[in-house]
C-alpha cells in the first residue's frame, strides 16, 4: 500500500486495513446495484438483501474504525502514515454513509410496495445517476487502493455529473407526481 516501514508487521496492518476498506466498498457497490434494481423492479428480495448488507456494513466500519485506533495508539505514526490512516478512516465513514443511503432506498421500495403504489415511477434517470455513482464509487475505490492522487482529484469533478443527473431525476418526479397527486406519497 505505501513504502515499506522498518516493522514489516506496520506493512502487514496498514496492507490489512486497506483490504478490508476495499471488501467494505465491495459491500456498498452491491448495495446500490441492488438497491436501483429494487426500485426500479419494485422487487422486495433485492431490498432485503440490501437492508441485509446494511448491518454487516455498519459493523465492518466499526471494526475498521477500531484497528485504526489501535494502530494508531500502539505504532504511533508518522505524520505522513496518521495522514493516510485518518485518510482511511473518512473513506470508511464515507463508504458507510453510501451504504446508508442505498439503505433508505431499500427500505422506500418496501413502503411502497406494502402501500400498494407500486406503480412505474420515472426510474431511468434515477438508474442513470446510480450507474454513474457506482461507477465512481470503483473507481475511487481504485484510486484508493493505488494511493493515485490524481484520479481521485478527476472522480471529484466527476461527482458534478452525479449531482446533475440526480437533478434532472428530481424534476421530472415533480413533474410527474404534478400530474398524479395519487403518486405524492410513493414518490416522496
Amino acid at each position: 500500500m505505501t513504502e515499506k516501514h522498518l516493522s514489516s508487521q506496520f506493512d502487514s496492518e496498514l496492507n490489512g486495513v486497506s483490504s478490508r476498506v476495499m471488501e467494505l466498498g465491495g459491500m456498498v457497490e452491491s448495495q446500490i446495484v441492488q438497491a436501483v434494481y429494487a426500485l426500479a423492479q419494485f422487487d422486495t428480495d433485492a431490498a432485503d438483501r440490501v437492508i441485509e448488507t446494511e448491518v454487516r456494513v455498519n459493523a465492518m466500519e466499526i471494526e475498521i474504525d477500531r484497528e485504526l485506533s489501535s494502530i494508531i495508539a500502539r505504532r504511533q505514526p508518522t505524520a505522513r502514515d496518521l495522514r493516510l490512516l485518518i485518510a482511511i478512516s473518512k473513506t470508511t465513514a464515507n463508504l458507510e454513509r453510501v451504504g446508508d443511503e442505498a439503505n433508505k432506498i431499500a427500505r422506500m421500495v418496501k413502503s411502497i410496495i406494502e402501500s400498494g403504489n407500486a406503480r412505474a415511477l420515472p426510474s431511468t434517470d434515477l438508474r442513470i445517476a446510480a450507474d454513474l455513482a457506482s461507477g465512481l464509487l470503483r473507481k475511487a475505490l481504485d484510486a484508493f487502493a493505488r494511493l493515485d492522487t490524481a484520479a481521485a482529484l478527476t472522480i471529484l469533478k466527476e461527482d458534478d455529473l452525479i449531482d446533475k443527473e440526480f437533478d434532472g431525476f428530481v424534476r421530472k418526479l415533480v413533474t410527474y407526481m404534478m400530474e398524479d397527486p395519487r403518486t405524492i406519497s410513493a414518490s416522496l
